[in-house]
């Protein structure tokens, strides 16, 4: 029993770290399920995000400013990605890990040379919007659930306006879309830029949630954002189609993710496990419909045969 409660107290903070990285993994829905781009920038745009809020903290700017600040930064990095993509004809994949190399440079110029910059002390303690401490857990997580209700209902009505509708169109069908009129170019670039603003908005939160900026803290990211979609959707799929559920089931998967990653902790489990773990869940669960369908069809041309 003692075991159990010892475990549930763990939850608070795995919730925390779910709400953060969920956010990061809306902007990653935007460009995995949206406009169907594989994009590589989030592991650079995240530490950009965190760099950015943490030195304007750091400079005396309020925290608020600091984060529409990293918002934008992280924009302008998913700019670069649709510019090399769109304009000078590179593949998505490759272009994003193109901006991810040139964003370890400039996020280490950000910070000052230094692939740390703290964001502690007594001084910074009212100056953030959120941190990890036990007597501020629930304050952070009602904070953290207001930003996550205000910008999936953003993203809601952004989606059912007629660019919205454009750029979900694209992702759908390129060749459909440009026929209609719709400048497929454009739109693919705006939606990397705003999924990787995204990203950097989550970063500034995870910044003050972990107390520094860290040139590291991005490594792996695009894997713990795809595990967050593809098992959020898998479980809120089954439930309803509906848009708005779509994007609330990035958050429950990315709740789940960290109610996981904290129980191997707990069991005493090599943490270094985790992300290979991670990238097997995001192999099953993209690999396993593949096959599914594989497998109906041949059944369905051998009896057709028979």
């Amino acid at each position: 029993m003692e075991t159990l409660l010892t475990w549930i107290g763990t939850l608070p903070g795995a919730i925390g770290q779910g709400f953060v990285w969920g956010i990061m993994a809306l902007g990653l829905y935007i460009t995995f399920k949206i406009l169907d781009v594989a994009d590589l920038t989030v592991d650079g745009s995240i530490c950009t995000g965190a760099a950015v809020c943490t030195m304007l903290i750091l400079s005396g700017v309020n925290v608020i400013v600091a984060m529409i600040v990293a918002f934008f930064a992280g924009a302008l990095a998913g700019l670069v990605t649709g510019i090399l993509h769109t304009i000078m004809g590179i593949p998505a994949i490759l272009a994003g890990i193109l901006t991810q190399l040139m964003l370890w440079s400039v996020n280490l110029l950000i910070m000052s040379g230094k692939a740390n910059q703290p964001l502690v002390g007594f001084q910074f303690r009212d100056k953030v919007l959120i941190s990890t401490g036990t007597n501020n857990i629930v304050k952070t997580l009602i904070i953290l659930g207001i930003i996550i209700l205000m910008l999936i209902c953003a993203l809601y009505w952004f989606f059912g306006t007629q660019f919205g509708i454009s750029l979900r169109s694209t992702g759908n069908n390129r060749s459909m879309s440009r026929a209609q009129g719709i400048n497929t170019s454009f739109t693919t670039v705006f939606g990397l830029a705003l999924s990787n603003g995204i990203v950097a908005l989550a970063g500034s939160l995870l910044a003050q949630q972990q107390g520094a900026a860290d040139i590291n803290m991005g490594r792996g990211a695009i894997v713990i954002g795809l595990a967050a979609v593809i098992v959020g959707e898998a479980i809120i799929s089954k439930i309803s189609s509906n848009f708005f559920l779509k994007l609330f089931s990035v958050i429950v998967g990315a709740i789940i993710y960290w109610i996981v990653f904290q129980t191997v902790i707990f069991l005493g489990l090599p943490s270094e496990y985790l992300k290979m773990l991670s990238a097997l869940v995001v192999a099953i669960f993209l690999g396993v419909p593949y096959i599914k369908k594989q497998w109906f069809s041949k059944k369905a041309v051998l009896k057709k045969n028979a």
